[in-house]
């Protein structure tokens, strides 16, 4: 994959770039680069980042929720995941909901949702009278089983 170019914007000099914790991480953390504050229970808030990307053509970032900050205190994102689009230059931002029943304070530089970066195709879109037939037809939402 082509490099990514990530531009710290002003209000944003001294935190670090997203990184991976391990070697077989997918997600790159991204970290909060608003000054301190409390989400309240059923919250919803838009937090930015600091961080403006580059991606090559071909290529989206996909913003996720941190596992352990969903199973700990039911942060999470009412868009997970997040689409970041290759054209895309303005700040990347996160919305975060607190489902949990407890406020959670969330600190400059605290780490609240995750960068994954995948490739895509565009297709050609072909206006059809009929589609093939599947085994599993227009059966969805469980149908597949429990």
């Amino acid at each position: 994959m082509s490099p990514v170019r990530v531009l710290r914007l002003s209000h944003n000099p001294d935190l670090p770039l997203p990184s991976r914790r391990t070697s077989g991480s997918a997600g790159f953390d991204l970290a909060s680069a608003e000054p301190d504050f409390v989400l309240a229970p059923g919250e919803r808030r838009l937090v930015a980042t600091g961080l403006a990307v580059e991606l090559p053509a071909g290529v989206e970032g996909q913003v996720r929720p941190r596992s352990g900050l969903a199973l700990r205190h039911g942060l999470t994102m009412p868009n997970a995941p997040g689409t970041i689009d290759s054209d895309y230059r303005g700040e990347l931002k996160v919305i975060l909901q607190n489902g949990g029943t407890e406020p959670i304070a969330i600190a400059r530089g605290d780490r609240i949702a995750q960068l994954v970066f995948a490739r895509y195709e565009v297709p050609e879109l072909v206006d059809v009278t009929a589609i093939e037939a599947s085994a599993r037809g227009a059966g969805g939402f469980g149908s597949t089983g429990v």
